[in-house]
Parts: C-alpha cells; sequence; structure tokens
C-alpha cells in the first residue's frame, strides 16, 4: 500500500474573537505516539484552556488508529472537525493538537466547528509530504552468477535491496509492496526454473 505522510511538521496561528487558536501537525506513527505529541503540545502551552487533537495514526483507512478528543470543548465541536480535516487530505500517520487560548466570547458551536476544523485544514494547506510504499520483508538465497540478474529485476520491480551478505552463496533481503510481489516472485520462479525461493520474514 503507498500513501502520504507528512515530511515536517507544521503550526498555524490565528486569532478568532480574541481567542488564539495554534495548530500543530505533526507525523505520529500509531496513537500512542500521537498520544505523547499531545502531551508535548500540552506541557508546552500550561495555560491554555483547551488542548484538542485529532489523529490518523496509520494508514489512511485503518479506521482502528483514528483517535480524537474535544478537551472540554462542548462535544464535536473540535476534535471531530479536525479529524474530518486530516481523513480528507488522504494523508497517514498524522497527528493535530489545536490549542485555544479563551479571549472571552463565546464563538457558539458552528464558530468552535469552523474554527477547529479551518485551523488543521490550513496548516494541511502548508505541509510538506512524501510517499510512504509498506513493503513486506523477504528472503532469498542464490548463487554468484544469479546475483547481478536478480539485482535487475529488484529495479524492474522497484524492490529495495535492505541487505546482502556474501557466503557460499549470496543471502538477499528484499523489501516488496504487495502490489508487485506476485510478478517479482513468478519471474524469480522462472527465471531459475523453480529454483529460487522467496520467503517471507515474519
Amino acid at each position: 500500500m503507498e500513501y502520504f505522510i507528512p515530511k515536517s511538521a507544521v503550526i498555524f496561528e490565528e486569532e478568532i474573537k480574541k481567542s488564539r487558536f495554534i495548530t500543530y501537525v505533526h507525523h505520529t506513527e500509531g496513537l500512542a505516539q500521537a498520544k505523547s505529541f499531545w502531551q508535548e503540545i500540552k506541557a508546552l502551552h500550561p495555560n491554555a484552556r483547551h488542548h484538542c487533537w485529532a489523529a490518523v495514526a496509520a494508514q489512511p483507512n485503518n479506521s482502528q488508529e483514528f483517535g480524537f478528543s474535544d478537551d472540554g470543548e462542548p462535544a464535536g465541536t473540535a476534535g471531530k472537525p479536525m479529524l474530518n480535516a486530516l481523513l480528507g487530505s488522504g494523508i497517514g500517520e498524522i497527528s493535530a493538537v489545536v490549542v485555544r487560548y479563551y479571549g472571552g466570547i463565546l464563538l457558539g458551536t458552528g464558530g468552535l466547528v469552523r474554527a477547529y476544523g479551518n485551523g488543521v485544514q490550513q496548516a494541511l494547506n502548508q505541509l510538506e509530504v512524501v510517499l510512504k510504499v509498506e513493503r513486506g520483508r523477504y528472503l532469498l538465497d542464490c548463487d554468484y552468477a544469479q546475483a547481478n540478474w536478480i539485482a535487475q529485476l529488484c529495479e524492474k520491480y522497484n524492490v529495495v535491496i535492505n541487505a546482502q551478505d556474501f557466503q557460499a552463496n549470496v543471502r538477499f533481503e528484499f523489501g516488496v509492496s504487495d502490489d508487485k510481489l506476485a510478478s517479482f516472485r513468478r519471474e524469480l520462479t522462472d527465471r531459475s526454473a523453480g529454483r529460487l525461493i522467496l520467503k517471507a520474514i515474519e
């Protein structure tokens, strides 16, 4: 699976009716990391009234790794619109924390939804991303004579050589994306007359 992840952190700040909203967007891998990022921002702003957060902490379609909190704002006015903005971006492994310094003027539920959702959207507009390709890990043992054409095959199928060990024969450790696995395995089998076996590393 391929998806975009944040390349670097972004901060966006605005004032709405005397309340200060500071949005932090960051790369986080997994909900545990997302929650510790939230704790970091809370420690940075101990006097703020609210520290709301949302995360799409793994693949963009993995709902097990979604999370959000309104942190004292009326239910549904902060975390959910923030999460919706993240989901709309299609980016994975991403967290947003919005810090609010209350300015004394109530914004109403609609105003809060707009403030929190828009803060994340504005931060996303500034965000640089990189493509992440998820790859399974595989081992392959081959003769020295086969190593060259196997390396060429890796280029053809965008297979990453994570490690290679030259002993009595050659041992490769590969990173192979799911969509290339069947073709890569088939060509290895065909060209070696069935002698080369790709073994998955659990």
